[in-house]
């Protein structure tokens, strides 16, 4: 026989039973959709991609501006050392110019001096300048009783020498010089032909 309490415990209402299994494949599926909808549409892809590309234009930009700054600096300050050079060079070079200027002075204004005394001080200023020459790698070339070379010499004149061979330097009328080897200046020079009586003996 069933007791009252039974009888309520048969009346009360029945406990809800959640399903887990069915929560977790819904939340699932919200996620998806989720997820779908922050997926972006063909057109912000491309919207996107243009960004990004714009982006690395910029710094490909900055990174040229940059380098090109640098090498505008770089280029300055050859150019700047480059002419410091010059000066200095020209600077130092004048310098010695100055002391032999200074000596042709000395002779030129020495009292009571006779022609032998400033015929010495010449001598010895064209020692100190030959020496100066010398020292800036300045060569004289060697002309006299030579062979004629368009090389070094710059004819002036021929003269006609039973003493010389043709086309030998017989006169020099201003020295030529090489620099570090090059051709500073040509010698002007006046070179040696037959005479032209030999020439006509020879020809008959």
């Amino acid at each position: 026989m069933a007791t009252k309490t039974d009888d309520n415990q048969n009346d009360a209402e029945p406990e809800e039973i959640v399903d887990v299994d069915q929560e977790s494949e819904e939340a699932s599926i919200e996620e998806e959709n989720i997820e779908e909808a922050k997926e972006l549409s063909p057109l912000e892809q491309l919207e996107e991609q243009i960004r990004l590309k714009d982006d690395e234009l910029l710094k490909q930009k900055d990174t040229f501006l940059r380098e090109k700054a640098e090498l505008d600096n770089f280029k300055k300050r050859l150019v700047k050392e480059k002419e410091d050079f010059v000066q200095f060079a020209n600077e130092r070079l004048l310098k010695e110019v100055i002391q032999i200027e200074d000596n042709m002075e000395r002779a030129m204004t020495a009292s009571n001096a006779t022609l032998e005394s400033l015929q010495e001080g010449v001598e010895m200023i064209q020692k100190q300048f030959a020496t100066f020459l010398k020292n800036q790698k300045v060569k004289p070339i060697e002309a006299l009783g030579k062979p004629f070379d368009p090389n070094l010499h710059e004819v002036l004149n021929q003269q006609e020498s039973e003493e010389h061979e043709e086309n030998t330097v017989i006169q020099e009328y201003s020295k030529g010089y090489t620099l570090n080897g090059r051709i500073l200046r040509s010698a002007k020079v006046v070179i040696a032909k037959k005479p032209a009586e030999k020439k006509e003996t020879e020809d008959s």
